[in-house]
């Protein structure tokens, strides 16, 4: 069997992630009922690995799916058409995470740590 992350909406190769399960709760309540037509609060016996896969399937036309696509864009062009609504939860996603980087100094310190790596290769740096 596949062993989950800890956050299992997290990409230890992109190091992002676009849902909180506390914060975002409603939306994940609201999608489970949308695209599978499971009322989780009847299902207080559902594994945690089984709710995991089923929320990580979840299809942009979700409630969490649509925040998901805002917060997640990454093209300038589409960002330059987003509604003011998209810009709003765009923003205040960024924000957030932005403030958490900040409250946490370890992380900070991997964050610098890590584009010091990427800058010392692109430039050819630390050879023998």
């Amino acid at each position: 069997m596949k062993r989950l992350p800890s956050d299992f909406n997290f990409d230890e190769s992109v190091q992002e992630n676009w849902y909180d399960l506390r914060e975002d709760w409603s939306l994940i309540e609201a999608s489970l009922a949308k695209q599978y037509g499971i009322r989780i609060r009847q299902h207080g016996n559902m594994p945690f690995s089984e709710f995991c896969t089923l929320v990580t399937g979840l299809m942009p036309d979700t409630p969490l799916g649509s925040i998901v696509t805002i917060r997640s864009e990454k093209d300038p062009k589409v960002r330059r058409g987003f509604s003011k609504e998209q810009r709003r939860i765009y923003n205040e996603w960024r924000n957030r995470k932005a403030e958490d980087k900040l409250a946490d100094p370890d992380m900070l310190n991997q964050e610098f740590k890590g584009m010091e790596a990427m800058l010392t290769k692109m430039f050819g740096g630390g050879g023998a």
